[in-house]
């Protein structure tokens, strides 16, 4: 199973897009759907391409949906953090929609842990500008899991 973190654009409109967000790692994957703005995911590349030159601790969180029962879609939040040199960790927490399950009201969730390195990092902000660009519909950050 690959290792990745990959966005794909599922729909758009003037002020809204929706992605498709699929974590991997060697023993699972977690998926879901957000809803993002388009001058969110611009301000995104903007924060990471200000990120990948902090790399003496610098820390981004990238935040898309909302988590909780009262908001439509799922969500999503990436914390990456620049440990040592060449080596970014990222913690990920995601939720899907809420829905009905038998006498309540529930949301799938997942916690992961992952590593990649600036250079992978570049490649991804490089998508993510062209998905918000309209360029193109997908964005993959290569990563390997901190166990390895």
């Amino acid at each position: 199973m690959a290792e990745k973190i990959t966005m794909r654009k599922v729909m758009t409109d003037d002020h809204m897009v929706t992605l498709e967000i699929s974590v991997s790692n060697v023993v699972s994957v977690f998926c879901n759907e957000v809803y993002v703005g388009q001058s969110e995911l611009a301000n995104t590349v903007a924060r990471l391409e200000q990120f990948k030159t902090q790399i003496y601790g610098g820390i981004c969180d990238l935040r898309f949906g909302e988590f909780g029962p009262e908001y439509a879609a799922g969500g999503f939040h990436a914390r990456l953090q620049f440990i040592e040199r060449g080596k970014i960790c990222i913690t990920i927490h995601m939720q899907t929609n809420f829905f009905d399950f038998g006498k309540k009201h529930v949301a799938n969730e997942a916690h992961m842990h992952l590593m990649t390195e600036p250079a992978l990092l570049d490649d991804f902000i490089r998508a993510l500008d062209a998905i918000s660009n309209g360029h193109c519909d997908e964005a993959t950050l290569e990563v390997r899991t901190p166990w390895q």
